[in-house]
């Protein structure tokens, strides 16, 4: 731990409100760093050397001053940080005047510099966790010995089976977002502590992902725990937030090496619910719209699956059809279901099945094309 300039402004704004004298601080090499008298900053303090060298409290009246460069009557004594001598903290006056003062501002000094040898920790912990996390998200190029290293000096435990999330940041009321935000959402995502591995993704796509902690049974991770857990977390960002989000969770793959796979499952599965409404989204639930995905990517391709859904849109200006067609497959395509759903007659349901076969150009009792109109509407209706 070494003083700087900023911990010596600390050091001698708080001791100079409960002492009435001007207050230096030197460093390990006697210069000034901190003074209540600014004129004399970064000059050499020879009383402060020789505290440092001698690792006593040195008293200077005005006979010794005079003889003493950068030097002035008070009382200098050496900052202690794991019993080293890192700096020296003096005060002005005479020595009768400012000695009973000495053990004070020591201790205030000594406190100062623990407390911000601690955050200087906490930051360095949370900058390499960080950093950690985003090499395991893009398939860190470390091996497993490397990556053993660094998880003991964080004291993380990457054994932990877990999945990847991504959690979006929303504006409330239309209301700019800044850094502010997400780092207040890696405060409610990192506290109250769950061994959460929490990064910055993005901060002009607002964007943070989590590599969280899940249990593994025999029929694999548990969705309804995580919901609940997730739900805890949008009432604590409802209640201390002022943000909304949308989060994404991947799904489960083994090993350190899994978890880029899980976190493009998260990735993919964000951008495929881009315009939906809801703040939960899980993999499992929009498996195919994220697989199918990247064939949207090649214009051709998606000109041929687009085009049944805009056949259908086309001839359907009110949307009852696609609503229709969007019950029949989330009932397995089963009739007497979707008619209970709908609150319709099966005539009515076959007449609108009908009606989408002749605008589609597709026969819903074809095993190809039904899987098409399935594609279709995972890709270009229920992403929407």
């Amino acid at each position: 731990m070494q003083l700087n300039e900023m911990i010596a402004r600390q050091i001698v704004e708080r001791t100079m409100k409960i002492i009435p004298h001007s207050i230096n601080v030197m460093d390990d090499k006697g210069r000034i760093i901190g003074s209540g008298d600014q004129a004399r900053l970064h000059q050499k303090h020879e009383g402060a050397v020789l505290a440092i060298t001698e690792s006593r409290v040195v008293e200077i009246d005005e006979a010794t001053a005079d003889h003493l460069k950068g030097v002035k009557p008070g009382i200098n004594l050496p900052i202690l940080y794991q019993a080293q001598v890192i700096g020296v903290i003096g005060i002005s006056g005479k020595p009768q005047d400012v000695h009973h003062f000495g053990e004070l501002v020591k201790m205030t000094a000594e406190l100062i510099v623990e407390q911000a040898a601690l955050m200087s920790q906490i930051e360095w912990n949370k900058r390499h966790r960080e950093e950690l996390v985003l090499q395991l998200i893009k398939g860190t190029t470390l091996n497993e010995m490397q990556l053993d290293a660094i998880a003991d000096r964080l004291d993380l435990d990457l054994a932990q089976p877990r999945i990847a999330a991504v959690v979006k940041v929303l504006p409330e009321k239309n209301k700019p977002l800044s850094l502010e935000h997400l780092q207040q959402l890696v405060h409610l995502l990192e506290y109250p502590e769950r061994d959460n591995l929490v990064g910055i993704l993005s901060v002009s796509q607002n964007e943070v992902v989590v590599l969280k902690p899940i249990t593994l049974t025999a029929d694999g991770w548990s969705k309804e725990t995580e919901t609940k857990r997730i739900n805890q977390l949008l009432r604590r960002v409802k209640k201390e937030a002022n943000f909304k989000i949308k989060i994404a969770l991947g799904d489960y793959f083994t090993g350190l090496s899994g978890l880029a796979r899980s976190y493009d499952t998260a990735q993919l599965t964000l951008n495929s619910v881009a315009n939906r409404q809801g703040e939960v989204f899980f993999y499992q639930d929009y498996r195919l719209p994220v697989i199918m995905s990247s064939l949207l990517n090649e214009p051709w391709r998606r000109e041929q699956l687009e085009q049944p859904y805009l056949a259908l849109q086309k001839g359907d200006s009110k949307g009852l059809l696609v609503k229709t067609l969007k019950i029949y497959f989330l009932q397995n395509c089963d009739s007497a279901l979707t008619c209970e759903k709908l609150h319709i007659h099966r005539n009515t349901l076959r007449y609108r099945l009908e009606k989408i076969e002749q605008l589609t150009s597709l026969n819903i009792n074809k095993i190809d094309d039904i899987m098409q109109l399935y594609i279709t509407i995972n890709l270009f209706h229920w992403a929407k």
